[in-house]
């Protein structure tokens, strides 16, 4: 591609509006642009980018003989009612009707049409196993989209899925898929984590994230620093070495005037936050819950949520807790008449500090024979420095940015959408499913979050929009503008498609929007041009050399 008379455009300075490295890299490079919240074009750059890593991905789907198929993004509303995924999804779903006003949804994925695709093919179990997949936009209406591509509203997702007779067959599928996984995030050079997460809206028996570091990310990775243990901090299993081996002390009841938050009482006290358990009031499917943990410990809403089997879970108001003994700021597990639920972490706990049901009043030395409650289960996160649930050593803290995730979905959509084969013995049983998911502008965005300098963007090879670039030091120079042209048109001929700055610009700005766009290999024609000498310099390299535009072709390659 000759930039002269094309496309092309670079910004000099920060976008004001990305809020992320690689949204203001991508931006800045003429490779995406905004066009409303959550919402990118892919100008030719961008979509050259997106197109390698498309291709990467789609070349290690098929070594696993998964076929390509392409499903509809408009889907009848009732498709998605039917298994209960409108509720999941929520507000998060875009809904529209048609002239005959009958409602559809844009796909914010695809678990359902796959399953309804597969009736017409799986009759009996010599049917499977066989994988499909994807390349599709999914639309999904985040309340806050930021960090560029990282949250969108509109995105390209690859989503496979796997058809198997039984949980054996699935553990075998969704292992292929798997290390086809790791295949393409090698290929990719993203470093990357791979962790246990929930189900979430999906369901089944199992979910795992691929998930890339980096300091953006939103996702919380708990690691072990002496064995395998990977966990996302929603699902990661608190263990805690917290044991207080003090003998129980008498019960009392102190005034704590005007001390509401459990720091204010531990301080007025002069105890340790950890000797103390503070109360959560919420709304967890509109039903009055009062949640204890200790002190220093924050609340896993979605260890709640999974415990209970609830949809929503926020904090109480007043109108929740009017018919109730709840006084905020002093609410404790004594005598309360609401359902209770204390963390499992209490039951290890001695002579701690607690609200007292009264307004300007906790009690000290409590016990847990003291108190009473519905249910006791781990409901807290992690922290750092905690017990690893695998090995006993400690465990700690990195972000992540997740780019893929595999579901062992089981029969979940199978048993409700009527999937199902004749066994061996001519009985009629669901088929097992799994989904595998990976977002492409993640992808784009995870890169550029991990490959970058103060200069701009540094392409993986075989990421980059053009593998060289080509730049005519003097374009007045008519010895120059012909080696330049004759090198250009040698790569093309060989397959290669450079990127060729044949502007009539300063060097400085040539020089700088090709490392801005990342460009892997420079090459540039100047001063030695009448010897068919160039010089070339790789992106993540600062020494230049010359070699001899003979050459260059072998080199390259």
């Amino acid at each position: 591609m000759k930039i002269n008379n094309n496309y092309f455009f670079t910004i000099r300075e920060d976008v004001k509006d990305e809020d992320s490295r690689s949204g203001n890299l991508l931006v800045r490079s003429g490779m995406i642009k905004k066009s409303s919240a959550g919402v990118y074009m892919f100008l030719p750059l961008g979509l050259k980018v997106l197109r390698n890593i498309e291709k990467i991905v789609r070349e290690e789907m098929n070594k696993e003989d998964a076929l390509e198929v392409s499903m509809p993004t408009l889907i009848p509303k009732e498709i998605y009612e039917s298994t209960g995924r409108v509720q999941s999804f929520g507000n998060s779903v875009f809904s529209l009707k048609d002239r005959f006003n009958r409602e559809y949804i844009l796909g914010p994925t695809h678990e359902e049409l796959f399953t309804i695709a597969s009736l017409s093919n799986i009759k009996s179990y010599k049917d499977m196993p066989y994988s499909l997949y994807q390349f599709q936009t999914k639309f999904r209406d985040e309340a806050r989209p930021r960090y560029g591509l990282i949250r969108v509203r509109e995105f390209v997702m690859k989503d496979a899925y796997s058809f198997d007779k039984n949980l054996d067959g699935l553990d075998l599928s969704y292992n292929k898929i798997f290390n086809a996984y790791k295949r393409i995030f090698d290929r990719l050079h993203i470093k990357y984590n791979v962790v246990r997460a929930d189900t979430g809206v999906m369901g089944g028996l199992l979910s795992e994230e691929f998930q890339a570091e980096s300091e953006i990310g939103e996702d919380i990775l708990v690691l072990c620093d002496k064995c395998d243990y990977a966990s996302n901090l929603e699902v990661s299993e608190c263990i805690s070495s917290y044991k207080n081996i003090e003998d129980e002390k008498e019960i009392k009841i102190v005034k704590t005037e005007n001390k509401k938050t459990i720091d204010e009482v531990c301080e007025y006290l002069k105890i340790d936050v950890k000797n103390s358990v503070k109360a959560l009031l919420m709304n967890i499917d509109n039903e009055l819950v009062a949640l204890f943990i200790r002190g220093d410990r924050e609340l896993n809403e979605n260890k709640v949520l999974k415990l209970l089997g609830a949809k929503e879970i926020s904090f109480a108001n007043d109108d929740l807790i009017k018919d109730s003994n709840v006084v905020f700021g002093f609410t404790g597990p004594i005598n309360l008449n609401v359902k209770t639920i204390i963390d499992k972490e209490i039951l290890n706990m001695k002579n701690f500090v607690c609200g007292a049901n009264k307004k300007d009043y906790h009690y000290i030395n409590v016990n847990i024979k003291d108190i009473k409650y519905d249910l006791v289960e781990d409901i807290v996160n992690v922290k750092e420095g905690d017990i690893c649930p695998k090995c006993g050593s400690k465990l700690y803290f990195k972000k992540g940015i997740e780019v893929g995730n595999t579901f062992k979905l089981g029969t979940k959509y199978s048993s409700i959408l009527g999937l199902n084969y004749l066994d061996e013995n001519n009985n009629l049983m669901p088929v097992v499913m799994g989904c595998y998911g990976i977002g492409l502008g993640r992808c784009m965005a995870a890169i550029v979050e991990q490959h970058n300098d103060e200069k701009g963007i540094i392409w993986p090879m075989e990421i980059a929009p053009f593998k060289c670039c080509i730049v005519i030091a003097n374009t007045k120079d008519e010895i120059q503008n012909d080696l330049a042209n004759k090198l250009y048109n040698l790569l093309l001929n060989n397959n290669i498609e450079p990127l060729f700055d044949d502007r009539n610009e300063r060097m400085g700005v040539k020089l700088n929007d090709m490392d801005l766009i990342g460009i892997p290999v420079r090459i540039i024609v100047g001063k030695r041009a009448s010897e068919n000498i160039v010089e070339l310099k790789y992106r993540n390299k600062n020494d230049i050399f010359e070699i001899n535009i003979d050459n260059v072709i072998e080199y390259i390659k």
